[in-house]
């Protein structure tokens, strides 16, 4: 079992910023990526960011703005969020893909956390 503990979100206005937190427990061989995603109401969940080990990508919405990072424990990862706009307003979700001892992957899922941007 894994386990996925998002932390961070909240309420700010418009040009503010807002730091998310992820930490990934239980029984983890090995992970191979870590990422962001969101949903706002009445949309799909899309892709935000993720960082593994053959690189780091954005969405074209947050290139420039937020930035993603992992600790050297590879089992953390943070999104440092800038120049936040109302339509970043979404629930913000944790997803972790580990790879089992004979390669096989699996993907987890943290519980969400809101980030509103509004004045």
């Amino acid at each position: 079992q894994v386990q996925l503990v998002e932390s961070g979100g909240g309420l700010v206005q418009p040009g503010g910023s807002l730091t998310l937190s992820c930490a990934a427990s239980g029984s983890i061989f090995s992970i191979y990526a870590m990422g962001w995603y969101r949903q706002a109401p009445g949309k799909q969940r899309e892709l935000v960011a993720t960082i593994s080990r053959i690189g780091i990508e954005y969405a074209s919405s947050v290139m420039g703005r937020f930035t993603i990072s992992r600790d050297n424990t590879k089992n953390m990862v943070s999104l440092q969020m800038n120049s936040l706009k109302p339509e970043d307003t979404a629930v913000y979700y944790c997803k972790t893909t580990t790879s089992a001892m004979y390669g096989r992957l699996s993907d987890y899922w943290g519980q969400g956390t809101q980030v509103t941007v509004s004045s």
